[in-house]
């Protein structure tokens, strides 16, 4: 699948595509009816199928200082849409002047002369242009002015309401790593590069790998059975602490995984760990012992869920 990104032009075989619009961060059940729709209907026109969606997320551009939200980085979002079986994504830098753009000069500019799309798919709540002007309504009546269709795939739904990457996120700041899996079809996955840390896993027999979270929303602090996918694509069963470690000085946010039954040098490399099930909060105990207990208790717990 061909990741088109900073603006640069499609290239000529994508274009005349069907194209899913949106942003997609966790790429979810209710994204995938979505998208899933926009292939379907390429696949029997015999045309590309495509993903538009933006970065940064507009709700960074136009509140910065908000909390990190992210459900997933652009690579992962990548993997998953070529997985799917689309054949192109393309990343619209959203900045100020395609904020600024007006309902219909976004059509003319992105969808017309950039994409050249020949059909459009996005969920019921769309909205897109200057101060979010325009909305599935207008979409569909700027397709017939340009020449191309475009279609609304309604909301999926569970017993909990409307699937909504707000639902996922409210579930793992809940500290609620499963039923957030359900909503995304997969756990919840933090990559990200194996840093040097101050090595106290290793004193106490539990040597971690140590990441930071990046723009990932933050779950609920605290332990967590994983799952990790190392570069070599294995994966093995571990426990993590994701947190600000209540027991160091100074406190510092990161998530650190304990490797079950692996031993090898990981830093500098980017893994994956998927969040499992939650073990319990973040305590502070009364010294190093007490921790390495725990420690082990809690990789304990992690393997009778793991290997359930």
């Amino acid at each position: 699948m061909d990741l088109i990104t900073h603006g640069a032009p499609l290239p000529g075989a994508l274009r005349g595509g069907i194209v899913a619009l949106g942003n997609f961060d966790g790429f979810h059940a209710g994204h995938q009816a979505v998208v899933g729709a926009a292939r379907d209907w390429a696949h029997k026109l015999g045309r590309p199928a495509l993903v538009a969606s933006f970065d940064p997320h507009p709700a960074r551009l136009f509140q910065p200082d908000v909390p990190q939200f992210a459900l997933s980085t652009i690579p992962q979002r990548a993997g998953w849409l070529a997985d799917f079986g689309m054949d192109g994504t393309v990343i619209m830098p959203f900045d100020h002047a395609l904020a600024a753009l007006s309902p219909e000069a976004f059509v003319d500019e992105w969808l017309c002369t950039r994409l050249g799309v020949a059909g459009v798919v996005t969920g019921a709540d769309f909205t897109f242009g200057r101060a979010r002007g325009g909305d599935v309504a207008a979409l569909s009546r700027l397709g017939l002015a340009n020449g191309f269709a475009a279609r609304v795939v309604e909301a999926v739904r569970d017993d909990g309401g409307i699937i909504s990457s707000t639902r996922v996120r409210a579930l793992l700041r809940a500290g609620q790593p499963g039923h957030a899996a359900a909503l995304l079809t997969r756990p919840f996955t933090i990559r990200g590069v194996v840093e040097h840390g101050a090595k106290l896993g290793r004193t106490l027999g539990f040597p971690t790998a140590n990441m930071g979270l990046g723009d990932y929303v933050r779950p609920a602090y605290g332990v967590y059975a994983v799952q990790v996918v190392l570069p070599s694509g294995a994966r093995v069963d571990g426990v993590a602490n994701l947190g600000i470690r209540p027991m160091i000085e100074p406190p510092v946010e990161l998530l650190e995984t304990w490797l079950m039954d692996w031993s090898g040098d990981l830093y500098g490399q980017e893994i994956a760990v998927e969040l499992v099930a939650y073990l319990r909060p973040e305590m502070k105990l009364p010294g190093l012992e007490a921790l390495k207990a725990q420690i082990a208790a809690d990789a304990d717990a992690a393997r009778a869920i793991l290997r359930a």
